[in-house]
């Protein structure tokens, strides 16, 4: 069997797709760059990412799949998880193999899987929707650094620009080097490529506080403080709903 590489994007995967029609190799294994390892048996071809192949592949698709099932192609897309790039060539082939309307096929194992790994990112989303804390630079831009499991970056641009459309904010990506900029008029994605990769980024590296923010923030916490109520505290309950692993992004959780 011939292992496909590619570059690990989302117009990658399609290209993929698309050359495994072309050259006429079916089943293939497919796997990004970053988790590729050699081995004297495999025949590796590299995949040069075309855009459009992928439009063409990704054209087609949406022709034969409904929205959902659109939504669990790309939100699975973004859990990064190596296994799933696998269930997405071998998904593709199995819808364009067979009538429309076979999307709806949960027996298949690759729609089901794209559906499962859909519904985590999705869970992660709304998560991150819920759990984002600003701090307001001293230059008027609010920004957040969060650490997501999974690649829900793009999935957070429609929710922040209709809740924060008044003030200009950054949501950066400690993990993947990377974020998004609303300047109050739209969003850009953006890198700071001045940061080594292998570092993590604080506050104190680019961002200079506010002076009042730590006044807000105090303000905050003496609010969530007195409205706490000591005898019906659930700490069990609580982590269920907030899981710890989010707490770093919550200004009351802060000593």
């Amino acid at each position: 069997m011939k292992i496909y590489v590619f570059d690990g994007s989302f117009y990658g995967v399609l290209t993929a797709i698309f050359d495994s029609y072309f050259r006429k190799e079916y089943p293939v294994e497919v796997i990004s760059k970053g988790n590729s390892t050699m081995n004297m048996f495999d025949e590796q071809v590299e995949i040069i990412t075309q855009t459009d192949k992928a439009q063409r592949v990704w054209k087609g698709l949406k022709s034969k799949i409904s929205k959902t099932h659109q939504k669990h192609f790309y939100d699975s897309f973004l859990s990064e998880k190596p296994e799933i790039f696998q269930h997405l060539i071998d998904y593709a082939h199995y819808i364009f193999d067979n009538p429309e309307g076979f999307d709806g096929n949960y027996g298949n194992e690759h729609i089901l899987a794209l559906a499962q790994m859909s519904q985590k990112v999705h869970r992660e989303k709304h998560r991150m929707e819920a759990f984002i804390r600003f701090e307001k630079s001293a230059d008027g831009m609010f920004f957040a650094i969060v650490h997501p499991d999974y690649n829900v970056i793009p999935l957070l641009t429609r929710h922040f620009k209709n809740r924060y459309a008044d003030q200009p904010w950054i949501i950066y990506d400690e993990k993947r080097k990377y974020g998004i900029h609303y300047d109050l008029h739209s969003v850009h994605e953006i890198t700071i490529s001045q940061i080594d990769s292998k570092k993590t980024l604080t506050k104190s590296d680019e961002i200079f506080i506010d002076e009042n923010e730590n006044l807000y923030q105090q303000l905050w916490k003496d609010y969530f403080k007195s409205t706490n109520i000591t005898e019906r505290k659930n700490t069990k309950l609580h982590i269920q709903h907030v899981p710890k692993r989010y707490w770093r992004y919550l200004t009351e959780k802060q000593v």
